[in-house]
């Protein structure tokens, strides 16, 4: 059934009715589940923007798990829109476009009525934010999968499809952050025009009964029904989740270094691992040991060949990370430095040149400095831990 048609209140609210309307009995509206859902969702969304835009790099897997809490209480909140009570149900409150223009035509002639529950604006934006925090979910779990090889959609995206969830990604969580935006700048324009705090009733459940209220028919909640369908379905998603992690991705690089070339390349330097770089340029760097940077570095033949068998049949172009897509493009002035190249440049060029010159990091090519997992190649965003610079 429909929202019960009402008469619409006055356009000007005189004083006197403005305190009659004061003295009005209060009435539940929000449920406890929608309130809880309501703010558990403010604190996921600010916590997932803070992890993003405003604390280091080491903070993305905490992001990740914040996003699918959030997302969780999205879905949770979908099984209480069908099962849930009157106000909660989106049966009572979601209406087409049609009337949705409808209303606006009606706010701007001032004719429009007061909703008990939401109004077809406010449940429109609301639509609009739960299809937001979904589909940002999803793509973030698709740039963690592709992009940084991790999660439970590691084993079936690559690199080129999580760059492209990346971009995604970054176009809806602003997109929801303008959203967002919007939604509380309703919720102030609301409150104003019907002499309400719509904040303060999300706190404590209970609005206002007025006369001339658009006041949806009653519903009858099915809370086992929506308890069973909420647990069920949140569970088929973890457990879903879990076992998808468990698969081993497809060109992830090798577990560990070579002894030899970690015994001949680590008593000078951090042994790079073979995925940085392509298998033309491992061989250019062998090839020129006799003058490697300035040092003479020259091994005899047979540990040579053997080194340069191993880094050209793990090289770049035999996984699929990051660093190994990125590092593929050489500063032409300067092809076997690492850190020379346009994609380290470009993801250290905030950091003070000083931190690279003090203790514990000494030169730019120490990479297990700041990264835990620089051995591995993977060179994780949480693994990243810039040391304070030492005299």
């Amino acid at each position: 059934m429909g929202p019960r048609t009402a008469s619409v209140e006055p356009k000007f609210v005189d004083p006197e009715l403005r305190q009659t309307q004061a003295n009005q009995p209060t009435v539940p509206v929000w449920d406890r589940f929608v309130r809880t859902f309501h703010w558990g969702l403010v604190g996921g969304i600010a916590a997932a923007f803070a992890t993003s835009l405003l604390l280091p790099p080491r903070w993305t897997l905490v992001h990740a798990i914040v996003g699918g809490i959030s997302a969780s209480l999205v879905l949770t909140r979908l099984v209480w829109g069908v099962f849930g009570p009157t106000y909660a149900r989106f049966s009572s409150f979601v209406r087409g476009p049609r009337r949705v223009a409808a209303y606006g035509r009606e706010l701007l002639h001032g004719t429009a009525p007061r909703h008990l529950g939401h109004n077809p604006a406010g449940a429109a934006m609301i639509v609009a934010l739960l299809s937001g925090v979904l589909l940002v979910a999803v793509s973030g779990a698709m740039t963690l999968g592709g992009a940084l090889r991790f999660g439970p959609l590691a084993a079936v995206m690559d690199y080129a499809s999580g760059s492209i969830a990346r971009e995604l990604h970054e176009v809806v969580a602003y997109t929801l952050l303008a959203l967002i935006g919007a939604h509380v700048l309703g919720v102030i324009f609301e409150s104003r025009r019907t002499h309400e705090n719509l904040a303060r009733a999300m706190v404590l459940g209970c609005k206002e009964s007025r006369p001339h209220d658009d006041v949806p028919s009653p519903i009858r909640s099915r809370t086992g029904i929506a308890a069973v369908v909420g647990v069920a379905l949140i569970g088929t998603v973890a457990v879903a989740a879990v076992a998808m992690a468990a698969r081993e991705p497809k060109g992830i690089p090798a577990a560990s270094l070579d002894p030899t070339y970690k015994k001949e390349c680590g008593e000078c330097h951090i042994a790079y691992h073979p995925s940085l770089l392509p298998s033309d340029r491992w061989a250019a760097v062998m090839d020129g040991l006799a003058r490697h940077f300035g040092e003479n570095a020259a091994l005899p033949a047979a540990t040579s060949q053997a080194i340069r068998s191993y880094l050209t049949a793990n090289a770049a172009e035999t996984v699929d990370t990051l660093p190994a897509n990125e590092l593929r493009t050489a500063n032409p002035t300067d092809p076997l430095r690492i850190s020379a190249t346009p994609f380290w440049t470009h993801t250290h060029h905030e950091i003070d040149p000083a931190t690279f010159k003090a203790k514990p990091v000494r030169s730019k090519s120490n990479c297990a400095a700041c990264h835990g997992d620089a051995e591995t190649g993977m060179f994780q965003p949480w693994n990243i831990q810039i040391p304070v610079p030492q005299p």
